[in-house]
């Protein structure tokens, strides 16, 4: 197994992910506000299954969807990091950056401080040359994240998600990029 790099910002703890995490994972992911922009909620097992490809994810590539620590405040909020989508698309491959965060957290600046920490790894440890993210337009919360870390709106690469069937109303996303 990998060892999984940790990484610090002034207020979070984005590390690997622990046993003790999947239980409030679970549970954010059951949540239907929290996957208001996916196609379904995800029970258990899919959640745990989701867990099972994060951590497959970091043991392939050194780095992924990190757990997001509050230090003081909640030892799991959700999970910020970088993922190589599992699709074709006109812009892949790619690595995404994304979060997840449980409502509960939410409006207090840790997806934004969380996404900047790992762009950092992104560009300085990793040495990725671009980072794209892509949501549906619907997802203000999600874009705007996006704005706060400086990607920028490529309206030309925006795509209809091929796991999604046609006339699925998620299925249309647009594309965020940030280059190094």
């Amino acid at each position: 197994m990998t060892r999984h790099p940790t990484l610090r910002s002034d207020r979070l703890l984005l590390r690997p992910w622990r046993e003790e995490d999947r239980r409030p994972f679970a549970a954010l992911n059951a949540d239907p506000l929290v996957m208001e922009h996916f196609p379904a909620t995800l029970d258990r097992p899919a959640s745990d299954a989701l867990a099972e490809r994060i951590a497959a994810h970091f043991d392939g590539h050194g780095w992924g969807l990190w757990a997001l620590e509050v230090p003081g405040v909640t030892p799991f909020a959700g999970y910020v990091g970088l993922a190589v989508p599992r699709f074709d698309a006109p812009f892949t491959p790619a690595v995404e950056i994304g979060w997840r965060l449980a409502r509960e957290h939410w409006g207090q600046g840790y997806a934004s401080e969380g996404a900047r920490r790992v762009l950092d790894f992104a560009f300085d440890e990793a040495g990725l040359a671009e980072v794209v993210s892509f949501t549906v337009p619907a997802n203000r919360r999600s874009w705007r994240v996006m704005e706060r870390i400086g990607m920028v709106r490529d309206p030309d690469g925006d795509f209809d998600h091929p796991l999604l069937p046609v006339g699925h109303a998620l299925r249309r996303h647009w594309l965020w990029r940030i280059a190094r």
